[in-house]
């Protein structure tokens, strides 16, 4: 799972990712995203800037359940490597910035697949922040959040799941362009790769 503040590159790193690890791994690779491209994905997408608070949070939790039942957990059993962009670890952070307790946040997520591995990309915030403000429109939590913020609160989410046992790795992005920052990412999940493969 590719996770990280707003404006960080996660997209861009995550599609880089998939196109080298199917070089890479030997192994077909399925792309997916979070909120997903579901009729329940979408809505959410639109409805970001009027659903607030708990609501979003519920209703983020029952798009990400289906998302691991009907598309996760399929493309697992066809033997493809998966790779998301987000996962939990946003709604720790995002539904945090909406005003949910980490705690009623977990309980609506805690259910869900452990990912093998989770990447949290970071960046120095002031390059996060000009990112942001060339994008031409930011939705209600990309302008209601700053990148200090969100990296203090993926900080907050990574000490979280470290003690529910979940693999996470940091991977920093400062000097780094999106290929470099993939190259990282491979030699990390090297080793990963090495015991499935031998599994």
């Amino acid at each position: 799972m590719i996770e990280g503040p707003n404006g960080v590159g996660k997209t861009t790193v995550a599609g880089l990712l998939a196109t080298r690890l199917r070089h890479r791994a030997g192994r077909p690779v399925h792309l997916t995203t979070e909120p997903t491209r579901t009729r329940l994905g979408k809505l959410l997408r639109e409805a970001e800037a009027v659903i607030h608070g708990r609501a979003l949070a519920l209703a983020i939790a029952a798009d990400r359940t289906m998302h691991v039942e009907d598309e996760i957990i399929p493309a697992l059993d066809a033997g493809n490597i998966v790779i998301s962009d987000r996962y939990v670890q946003s709604s720790l952070v995002l539904q945090r910035v909406d005003a949910v307790d980490l705690r009623e946040i977990w309980i609506y997520n805690r259910y869900v697949l452990q990912p093998a591995v989770s990447l949290y990309l970071t960046d120095d915030p002031h390059v996060i922040g000009a990112r942001l403000a060339a994008r031409p429109s930011l939705t209600r939590l990309e302008a209601t959040g700053t990148p200090e913020r969100e990296l203090q609160l993926y900080g907050q989410a990574i000490e979280f799941l470290d003690r529910h046992s979940w693999h996470q790795v940091k991977i920093d992005c400062r000097g780094r362009n999106p290929d470099q920052v993939v190259s990282v990412i491979l030699d990390t999940l090297d080793p990963l790769l090495a015991r499935r493969s031998a599994a």
